[in-house]
């Protein structure tokens, strides 16, 4: 057995090394057998995922992306069904949209449903919703395909749908409710009950279940994998190792892979091995900075990039974003408030104005991803104001890394040019 099967970050779930933290396994067990929602929240890399494969299986999943409609959720979850659904416009403003099967199984959900393989619709104008027989916009419809195929829709990523996005997707939930559908949501947010706070109609129609790990549970999965592989870890290597993953699975994962790499071990020997030397730790540590460092580069250059192109904005964006980044640790983890970045960046440029950075932290999300949607990094919560870390290995990368930020210049180059601080 390889050092590589049992630690580091995985998309499927590495059982030897995976911990039951808190017997969440039976409680999620326990709530998708119930007639309700249930909502997985965390931050990146905190195990979610892995917590989701090993209690269901053979789930529906669509991974939400910044920036894509969230009916695109159902035109994914229907084509993992094998089902498509195409919409075309013709000359006089007419949209069609043709539903069919691929393949038999398709088919047979459809018929299961009473549907022919495949047919039409029509609808006059966008504004009238007009429709004709069975569409995507028909969430009846799309209940009952997903109720017919015996499997559990679970979104992914839940935390990239726009704001707009997520309140409507929550008012959509009440109605999947209504039609015996219940959902897996899956996501970072920082508020509690997020999905009552965009629709209170979901009251005792969603559970939340939140994750985070204790150091005394990180420790677990390193004895864990530890006896897998026949390696037993030092406690003070065990508790190197569980300080720097920022109560975080997916950074302990490949802090340990990284570590029994400089220990130049790489799968399971005849004996036990132990490992003592806490510098292996370091070591680790600063490799994985290194394999951060074009990650973190191309969200610096995303940043920059979508604040030079806000013209009239350029200094409270980049004062924003330096107050952000010099947080500490606690504060991005917990949640650094509105109120308080304001304080910090008024001291910095006095011409700030609370209202407007308000509006600007609104729009950070936009600066950070990349074309395909995806990338963020840091979030920010309208509802109470604050400022999140999403990506905790940002964490370790600037604490093991030297770095120049790029909006320091962007913010000299701001005071030269007057200093424009107006929100846009």
């Amino acid at each position: 057995m390889r050092a590589d099967q049992v630690f580091g970050i995985s998309p499927e779930l590495r059982e030897h090394s995976y911990v039951d933290r808190g017997n969440l396994d039976e409680s999620i067990a326990t709530y998708l057998g119930r007639t309700t929602h249930l909502a997985i929240r965390g931050p990146s890399k905190c195990g979610k995922s892995w917590l989701r494969q090993k209690a269901l299986s053979n789930a529906i999943t669509v991974q939400c992306r910044l920036r894509k409609p969230f009916v695109e959720i159902y035109v994914d979850a229907l084509s993992q069904l094998n089902i498509s659904i195409q919409v075309k416009e013709n000359r006089q403003g007419v949209f069609k949209a043709s539903l069919g099967a691929k393949g038999e199984a398709g088919a047979a959900l459809l018929a299961k449903v009473g549907v022919n393989a495949s047919l039409g619709t029509e609808r006059t104008s966008a504004l009238e919703q007009k429709i004709v027989g069975h569409d995507i916009d028909d969430l009846r419809f799309v209940a009952e395909l997903i109720k017919a195929s015996g499997r559990r829709l679970v979104i992914e990523d839940f935390h990239y749908m726009s704001t707009e996005d997520r309140r409507n997707f929550a008012f959509d939930l009440k109605a999947l409710w209504d039609y015996g559908v219940f959902v897996v949501i899956i996501g970072v947010w920082c508020e509690t009950n997020l999905l009552l706070h965009l629709n209170t109609d979901l009251s005792g129609r969603v559970h939340e279940i939140a994750i985070d790990w204790s150091q005394d549970d990180l420790k677990r999965i390193l004895s864990k994998g530890g006896e897998a592989l026949k390696v037993q870890f030092l406690d003070d290597v065990q508790t190197k190792l569980a300080s720097l993953a920022y109560s975080n699975a997916g950074i302990l994962q490949q802090l340990a892979l990284f570590m029994l790499d400089e220990a130049k071990i790489k799968e399971r020997g005849l004996f036990t091995q132990k490992v003592t030397d806490k510098t292996l730790v370091e070591n680790a540590s600063m490799f994985y900075a290194e394999q951060l460092n074009p990650v973190y580069q191309q969200f610096a250059k995303r940043v920059s990039a979508g604040i030079r192109s806000r013209q009239r904005a350029t200094g409270i964006y980049a004062h924003s974003m330096a107050v952000i980044m010099e947080a500490t640790d606690e504060e991005l983890v917990q949640g650094l408030h509105a109120r308080k970045i304001y304080e910090r960046a008024s001291k910095r440029e006095n011409r700030i104005q609370y209202g407007n950075l308000k509006t600007i932290l609104e729009k950070m999300e936009d600066l950070q991803i990349d074309a395909d949607g995806r990338g963020l990094v840091i979030g920010y919560s309208p509802a109470n104001e604050e400022v999140t870390i999403v990506d905790r290995q940002l964490l370790l990368y600037r604490r093991f890394a030297t770095v120049k930020w790029p909006w320091e210049d962007l913010i000299i180059e701001s005071d030269k040019q007057g200093g424009q601080l107006e929100s846009s």
